[in-house]
């Protein structure tokens, strides 16, 4: 089963790759749907996070505050990582299960896991390719700002808390440059399923 690890910044166009590459035929695994499946009351990473950041995480409902929660990790990196800690060998869990189970339903097909914190949670894991959607991050935070509502200063912290641009080209094979068109991004998916179908693993560039 070819593993494939997509990943890129907030903003970066990595979903719109992961839509493509499913409408081909892709079995994508989205870390951010686990993480909020992992999330959901009753569970013990809600549980931990309660615990660990105070019943002030939660809503009336018992559902996860992701406002407040996010406000306070993107403004603390020593609160972020003690969220990471909780969070991330779960999810890290609950993925591996999940590729077991495309492995046992389909060997040969084509897995992605669209993971946008790979740099900083799972860089060394064995995967048969690395794709890096990458736009600057200047371009990063005007989309944020035009597409999300976020003030300018909001979205320069959301980006400078991830991985920077050149840790995540460090371990790319392969980079989808998604600064240009919509079309141009698409093309270059196209054109990386075309490779991961032909040579699924020994598809590096």
């Amino acid at each position: 089963m070819p593993l494939v690890a997509l990943t890129g910044g907030i903003a970066s166009g990595k979903s719109t790759i992961a839509r493509r590459l499913a409408e081909h035929g892709a079995l994508v695994v989205d870390a951010d749907a686990v993480v909020r499946e992992l999330q959901q009351p009753g569970g013990a990473v809600l549980a931990a996070i309660a615990e660990r950041f105070g019943d002030g995480m939660l809503l009336p409902d018992g559902h996860l505050d992701r406002a407040a929660l996010g406000a306070r990790i993107f403004a603390d990196p020593a609160d972020r990582r003690a969220l990471n800690a909780i969070v991330h060998p779960a999810v890290q869990a609950e993925s591996a299960r999940r590729f077991r189970e495309a492995l046992e339903a389909d060997p040969a097909r084509i897995v992605v896991y669209d993971v946008p914190l790979l740099v900083e949670a799972r860089p060394d894991d064995p995967w048969d390719l690395v794709v890096v959607a990458h736009a600057p991050a200047e371009v990063r935070v005007a989309r944020l700002v035009e597409h999300r509502g976020m003030d300018e200063a909001a979205a320069r912290e959301r980006v400078g808390a991830q991985a920077s641009d050149a840790q995540r080209l460090a371990i790319a094979d392969v980079v989808v440059a998604t600064d240009g068109t919509l079309e141009e991004t698409l093309a270059q998916a196209d054109a990386l399923w075309e490779r991961l179908s032909s040579d699924p693993v020994g598809g590096r560039s």
